[in-house]
């Protein structure tokens, strides 16, 4: 997970767990990088478990008049993807958006394109020109915001928006959210405990939502 928004993800995700009453378990001498056998993520075990019903019932404050681009990106479906979706056109995360009331984009078809995350450093140029058609489909779409359920993703689109306007001179001010900070706002916190004041740039109407 990237260092930068790690805290803001795992606040939102401790947030999400305990609006759902999913218990969490802290695991002794825990290791990333230690798995041996298959494990539901996050995403799995809303859809899977929890399911979009259960998503709706714990909604407070639905997201009335946002319109939400839902970008899935390249890792999130793998290595196996949720079961029973599309690996080129998901849904699973245009219904999260539902569930929680706000319009999402089922036609945003830069949904599954890879940000370039991996290219950030070593050639920013090519990362930042996909970062570039991503944000441009959100726009032509008529999205608020994009929402996306990985973290490098969310980070990586919001963070270089001012390299890309300095670069192509475009004027892009796209809030880039993570989907458990979305839910969380949903589930009745407020923009502090939603940790908002993390965003680069600012979710501003999702702020008034999480303020009334």
């Amino acid at each position: 997970m990237c260092g930068t928004n790690e805290k803001l993800v795992e606040l939102n995700e401790r947030i999400k767990c305990e609006e759902l009453d999913i218990q969490l378990n802290e695991i002794p001498d825990w290791n990333c990088c230690g798995a041996s056998i298959g494990y539901g993520g996050g995403v799995e075990v809303l859809v899977e478990d929890i399911g979009f019903d259960g998503i709706k019932s714990k909604v407070k404050k639905p997201l009335d008049g946002l319109k939400i681009a839902g970008y899935v990106g390249c890792q999130t479906n793998r290595p196996f993807g949720i079961a029973g979706e599309s690996f080129e056109n998901p849904q699973y995360l245009d219904k999260i958006v539902e569930s929680v009331g706000a319009e999402s984009i089922p036609g945003y078809e830069k949904k599954v394109q890879c940000c370039g995350g991996a290219l950030a450093f070593s050639e920013p140029e090519k990362s930042q020109e996909m970062i570039k058609g991503i944000i441009e489909a959100a726009y032509d779409n008529g999205a608020d915001m994009i929402v996306t359920p990985c973290p490098l993703c969310q980070a990586n689109v919001e963070i270089y928006q001012d390299n890309i306007n300095e670069t192509y001179g475009t004027k892009f001010n796209m809030p880039v959210v993570y989907y458990s900070t979305l839910m969380s706002v949903a589930f009745g916190r407020s923009a502090a405990d939603a940790a908002l004041n993390g965003q680069i740039i600012p979710a501003k109407q999702l702020e008034e939502i999480a303020n009334k």
